[in-house]
């Protein structure tokens, strides 16, 4: 059962727009999040550029001795993002899955402004019972 810290989305112009702190040891207060938020997409857009491999999208995994640092990159430039412990397996899957309750649950809402910070009760639902039932476990997709 792998343990997951946090779960970040960033819109395509960098802003923090939902971050999901799920119990780490060192919780981080608001700025400490829209920091890690403005630095990822930052490090992530100079990847991009700087790559010598053509057509690459940017760091898709960041490995620390204390954690791993999972990122998916929507077509639309949002970016999903997951820390969780060191060796933690299927957190891509995860996070596609992320991006689909995102879309059903967030971009369908007619009430939800694009690039706003969301606010939608059926999505922290469901996002919290994806993560609470797998904690990695699901993955058989």
């Amino acid at each position: 059962m792998a343990a997951i810290y946090s779960l970040y989305i960033i819109n395509k112009s960098g802003g923090l727009i939902y971050y999901k702190d799920y119990g780490s040891a060192g919780r981080m207060d608001t700025n400490d999040s829209l920091r890690v938020a403005s630095l990822w997409h930052s490090m992530h857009a100079i990847s991009q550029q700087l790559s010598p491999v053509l057509g690459c999208f940017g760091i898709e995994l960041l490995q620390a001795d204390t954690f791993d640092l999972h990122c998916f990159q929507s077509l639309t430039g949002t970016k999903f993002f997951v820390v969780c412990e060191p060796g933690a397996q299927h957190m891509e899957n995860l996070l596609k899955f992320v991006y689909e309750l995102y879309t059903d649950y967030v971009l369908k809402n007619p009430f939800y402004e694009m690039e706003m910070p969301i606010r939608c009760e059926l999505f922290d639902m469901n996002l919290t019972q994806a993560v609470q039932k797998d904690r990695v476990a699901f993955l058989g997709r």
